[in-house]
């Protein structure tokens, strides 16, 4: 198993850094892939990553980059990044962004955001690198984000290499093929044998068409797609041609064989039971219905792979017989976007909250966050729901609390959306409140109310005091229904009803008024026993009529207010003998004038019966009005008569309604999150005063307002906050009166929240004239959305507030000279950013500037380029602009070397701020050394600049062959008389055999004036060319070498005299012990060797062993006494002379020794050897 690293950076391993920020995981399918995710990525976590995979000797690398985008603060994105391990014999880079070598001085430089740019053009790197030079590899590898040279080496040189031979392919499949989700994949080979018999093999498995593909299936429902294979000529009828095979079937796809019925005429069956098609109308078959296409033309063979899907990303062989060739299949998901974007939602407490989101594919991947943090199912718990319908992503909130308030994220791989979720407590609506009533002794008062809530309680008071429940009183609640029921209505029973919900700051309020009927006169009389006359009872039984309208419980006096649509009813009741005559009129209209006997039934007189009309009872007239509308308002007159008298009354019927919409909505301001928008109040108000105003607002494009308060707003102004930067919205606003709510206003213009940017910064004061004044600035911290449109500089004098703007136009860049200034005045300056959403804060200079010439010393600028020599090409154009401080205008001079430049081949240009020397073609004679003199007053300053002209070389001179021996030639030859105006930095060798007059490279870059060349043919004659080189290039012709004439050879004499190369070295020793003297000596011839002591020949003495080893010579002493010291020499004679050294030998003998000696001297003896422990 490959072993993986993540790195980020050249050497920080991630592997310690995994928790709760960074964390790996594997998967597993046809490969192994291994996923590393950034939980709540920050700034820090921008830069350069590397994946490593090494398998045994062989390792891989894939590198990219992260950068991080800051989002108004909230920078909780979640980073996916995977690579997959898989063995194979190649590898490639993955197309991450600005991958490349990583330099941390590039790393740490402030990034700009990037531009976005279209669409380029995919480049195929390997067929760049395999026509380019070597030299160029490197560059290529940087420019197109490969950093692993070594495994582009070896992959180039894979492809390189002359691949074997194939006995059964002409031409393999290529090494990889691409290709996005849901496009054509076309693999394809050339056969030796066009009739071999070829497989397709993915991952090992022989692709073969399904039962199901080939008959259709007893379920088949024209959806399914269908394999058509292609079988070799020889299994078909007619010889030398490739047919399509079709099943043949009863449940073969129907629009296909309709297809086929069409297109072609030559349709027949063979044995098979398959239908047989023509090859040459291949092109015309629906290849949209199959899933894998078969391919036959020739020696060609090919496998078409139609809407390729991720299971197609695998590993695809092609067989002849025994014979293989593999290739690699890369299926990329191409990035989720969204397509509908998430809309806000302002709702109550309790309610169900869905946020919706579209994407571009179905079964991808959408995380749900809230502000910053992640919503899963482990997570969330049971209070949020998520649901998957297609492309259809949906997140629920079951019953929304003041806690779910915040911003919703929906993120995919290729895009993100949010929306906001306001959440109020809930307000207890009112569905149908209670009314007012007028009732009759002994009648029934109903006083009924139905609010939102079923399960909202309440109480009910009569002037202030709660009502308790009796027999004749009842409270009910029953749903959403509250009613108080009042049997037998007595006078004590009239005043104020209030119902109070409780938990809510709420009250329901009604007036019951007691309707006190006053009748007519009564006499009461005893009558006699002798009848009266008739006539005389008649006339005491007459009475005038009389009107009753009880109005106590309207506002004003004889005035009735109904509302538009609602059915009106006025009951009058009217009293007198006889029955009076009753007239409604309306200003000229009379509506009923009749006399109506006193019977019971109900009936109607009126000059136009209908919507408006009058009824009429025994004792009651009614004026009715069905379904009341604006016109029917105004003062209406009943008139009632008899032969008695007569009566009227007066009362005004007002009709009220919900107010027309508000007009003129509009926005007037914006802000970063937030808009202004106004609005005339409607035209008419419904006949009662408008309590307030609604505001719903909705993304442009989308179809759901979001309603931004739930109480009515009493003001024509409101800012709407909690906007997106960058989103159009629209607004649209309802009046209230106290009859409902208005139809919703036309749609304002779509606006955009944008804010003005903030102030320009570092605004400082580059130059000041006695007139005029120069202003820089930076641009402000934060722009917006909106951008800038242009600046606005105002000036005013100090201590006074009067600004006056500089500019008529804006100011599109950030440097600006006021003009016109008083001169020797103090003045203060303030630059204003302009966009779409208005003006900025100014930002003004802390101090006041005095507009005077100021005197500032000389400073000349030269640019970095120009610190060092200046090296140009004979012929090339030299441009040099330095520039330079001073004040007043400082005085320019130029020199050379130290002398007044006068030469009009070298022109010079100068400025106000700098000075320009230029050359139209350099010549040698330009260099040397140019001084700038800039001088103000009596102050002045230099600047050297050094400006070298150089060419080509000349050739070297006498160039020659020194020597020859074996396969080499020596050559040696002197530095060229022109060194082109530089140093000679090197020479290049080349060699010509006169057999084949071509010229090859022998040694480039070499820095002596002689060379060896090595590796010639014997018997060959050479010639040879030497070219000089310096930082120009090679010189133009080369140094061509003489024809070598070689030295007589002289034979060398080797005889001579003896002589010593090492002498003889003084020795003390001790006594007993072997001891050697060592000299070297050479002659010619052999000389003989003499060894002496004491002048007195060694010979025949076995104490002493000479020895000669190839003119080492050497004298060994064994066990030397204290008469073996002296004086001993060695001399080597031969024919030519002689030679001798010499050497001083003491020998130092112990203690024991010596008494043994000295007995022996004493006794006369002569000296014995004697064994003696030391």
């Amino acid at each position: 198993k490959p072993a993986l690293k993540w790195l980020k950076g050249k050497w920080l391993d991630l592997a310690s850094k995994a928790g709760k920020h960074i964390q790996f995981k594997e998967s597993y399918d046809r490969n192994t892939k291994v996923h590393m995710s950034l939980i709540k990525v920050v700034d820090a976590d921008a830069g350069g990553y590397r994946c490593e995979v090494t398998s045994k000797d062989k390792s891989y690398s894939c590198t990219f980059e992260v950068s991080v985008q800051g989002r108004s603060g909230r920078r909780h994105l979640i980073t996916l990044l995977s690579s997959s391990i898989q063995h194979v014999p190649h590898y490639y880079i993955s197309d991450y962004e600005d991958a490349g070598e990583l330099d941390f001085s590039v790393l740490l430089k402030k990034r700009n955001k990037k531009k976005l740019e279209g669409p380029k053009e995919e480049v195929d790197v390997w067929e760049i690198l395999k026509a380019a030079k070597p030299c160029d590899y490197e560059k290529i590898a940087f420019q197109y984000g490969i950093t692993d040279l070594r495994g582009m080496l070896t992959r180039l040189k894979k492809m390189k290499a002359e691949s074997k031979k194939s006995d059964a392919f002409l031409k393999k499949l290529d090494a990889a093929y691409s290709a996005d989700k849901g496009k054509t994949i076309h693999l394809s080979v050339e056969l030796a044998d066009p009739t071999a018999t070829v497989k397709w093999l993915k991952n090992g498995q022989e692709i073969k068409p399904s039962a199901k593909e080939l008959s259709g299936g007893p379920e088949h429902d024209g959806k399914s797609q269908t394999n058509y294979p292609c079988l070799p000529s020889s299994s078909l009828l007619t010889p030398m041609k490739t047919r399509w095979l079709l099943p043949k079937s009863k449940a073969l796809n129907v629009e296909v064989f309709q297809f086929l019925a069409k297109k072609f005429t030559n349709i027949y069956f063979c044995s098979h039971s398959v239908l047989c098609l023509p090859l040459s109308s291949l092109c015309d078959l629906p290849h949209h219905h199959c899933r894998y296409v078969f391919e036959s033309v020739g020696n060609k063979r090919s496998l078409t792979i139609n809407k390729c899907s991720l299971s197609d990303d695998a590993a695809y062989e092609c067989q002849v017989e025994e014979e293989k060739c593999f290739t690699e299949v890369f299926v990329k998901e191409p990035p989720v976007t969204i397509t509908k974007q998430l809309e806000d939602v302002h709702t109550v407490v309790g309610e169900k909250v869905e946020f919706e989101v579209e994407v571009s594919e179905e079964g991808a991947n959408v995380k749900w966050m809230k502000d910053g943090v992640e919503l899963n199912r482990d997570t969330a718990g049971s209070r949020y729901r998520f649901k998957k319908d297609g492309r259809r992503h949906i997140l629920i909130i079951n019953e929304a609390t003041k806690e779910d308030i915040g911003t919703y994220y929906a993120f995919t791989n290729g895009g993100e959306s949010q929306a906001e979720l306001e959440v109020e407590d809930k307000e207890l609506e009112i569905l149908q409140s209670i009314a007012d009533l007028t009732v009759k002794a002994s009648e029934q008062a109903v006083f009924k109310c139905e609010v939102s809530d079923e399960n909202v309680t309440g109480k009910w008071f009569k002037d202030g005091v709660e009502v308790q429940a009796s027999e004749r009183i009842r409270i009910s609640h029953i749903g959403r229904n509250h009613k108080l029921t009042i049997d037998e209505v007595v006078a004590s029973d009239a005043g104020d009803y209030t119902f109070v919900p409780d938990g809510y700051a709420l009250t329901l309020s009604a007036k019951l008024n007691f309707l006190v009927l006053v009748g007519p006169l009564s006499l009461s009389f005893k009558p006699k026993r002798s009848l009266p006359s008739p006539l005389f009872l008649f006339d005491h039984m007459k009475e005038p009529p009389k009107i009753h309208i009880d109005t106590s419980g309207c506002g004003n006096q004889n005035t009735i207010t109904v509302v538009a649509g609602n059915k009106l009813r006025v009951d009058v009741e009217i009293t007198g003998e006889p029955a009076p005559v009753t007239c409604w009129t309306k200003g000229d209209q009379v509506r009923s004038l009749s006399s109506v006997t006193s019977h019971t039934r109900k009936h109607v007189i009126s000059e136009a019966e209908g919507r408006v009309r009058v009824e009429k009872e025994q004792t009651l007239s009614s004026f009715v009005i069905e379904g009341a509308e604006m016109e029917d308002e105004g003062f209406y007159t009943i008139t009632v008569t008899n032969p008695v008298g007569e009566d009227k009354a007066e009362i005004y019927i007002k009709v009220v309604d919900v107010p027309n919409s508000p007009e003129n909505v509009k926005c007037t301001s914006v802000g970063e999150d937030s808009a202004t928008i106004t609005w005339d109040p409607p035209s008419f108000d419904g006949g009662v005063p408008i309590k307030g105003y609604l505001m719903e607002r909705k993304k442009v494009g989308t179809a759901r307002w979001t309603k931004l308060n739930f109480d009515v707003y009493e003001s024509n102004t409101y800012e709407a906050k909690k906007m997106i930067e960058g989103v159009l919205y629209e607004m649209r606003v309802f009046a209230v009166n106290s009859i409902g709510v208005s139809q919703p206003s036309s749609d304002s213009k779509p606006f955009m929240p944008i804010a003005p940017t903030s102030e320009p910064t570092r605004l400082v004061v580059e130059d000041v004239t006695d007139t005029t004044c120069a202003l820089k600035w930076r641009p402000p911290e934060r722009i917006g959305a909106g951008g800038i449109d242009g600046y606005i500089i105002e000036y005013c004098k100090e201590g006074d507030d009067q600004w006056v703007q500089a500019n008529k136009e804006l100011v599109e860049e950030n440097d600006y000279r006021v003009k016109g200034l008083p001169v020797g005045e103090k003045m203060l300056f303030r630059v204003t950013a302009i966009n779409i959403a208005g003006r900025s804060p100014p930002a003004t200079l802390s101090q006041a500037i005095t507009i005077r010439d100021i005197v500032e010393n000389p400073k000349i600028r030269l640019p970095r380029n120009l610190r060092s020599k200046l090296i140009k090409l004979v012929g090339e154009k030299v441009n040099l602009v330095i520039p330079f401080q001073g004040k007043p205008r400082p005085v320019v001079t130029w020199f050379k070397d130290n002398v007044l430049m006068e030469d009009k081949s070298v022109g010079t240009r100068t400025s106000e701020v700098d000075t320009i020397l230029f050359i139209r073609s350099a010549e040698r004679r330009h260099s040397g050394k140019f001084t700038l003199s800039v001088q103000v007053e009596d102050m002045s300053e230099c600047a050297d600049i050094h400006i070298q002209v150089v060419e080509r070389p000349g050739p070297p001179i006498n160039v020659h062959v020194t020597d020859v021996w074996g396969f080499n030639a020596s050559l040696e030859w002197k530095p060229p008389k022109d060194d082109g105006n530089c140093e000679i930095i090197g020479y290049t060798i080349q060699k010509c055999d006169k057999k084949s007059t071509e010229w090859f490279t022998v040694y480039e870059h070499n820095r002596r004036p002689s060379c060896t060349v090595s590796d010639l043919i014997m018997g060959n004659e050479y010639s040879f060319r030497v070219f000089s080189e310096n930082i120009c290039g090679l010189s133009n012709d080369p140094g061509i070498s003489l024809m070598y004439n070689p030295k007589l050879f002289k034979e060398v004499g080797m005889n001579h005299s003896p002589k010593f190369i090492a002498p003889l070295l003084d020795r003390s020793v001790i006594a007993g012990y072997n001891t050697a003297i060592s000299c070297a000596v050479r002659g010619y011839p052999k000389p003989k060797i003499i060894w002496m002591k004491n002048n007195i020949t060694i010979e025949g003495d076995p104490k002493f062993l000479m020895q000669n080893n190839q003119g080492v010579l050497t004298l060994n002493i064994r066990k030397p006494g204290l008469f073996d010291g002296g004086r001993y020499s060695c001399r080597a004679v031969n024919d030519l002379g002689e030679d001798q050294v010499e050497c001083k030998l003491e020998v130092r003998g112990t203690q024991v020794f010596m008494k043994v000696l000295k007995m022996q001297l004493a006794l006369n003896l002569n000296p014995i050897t004697c064994q003696v422990k030391l």
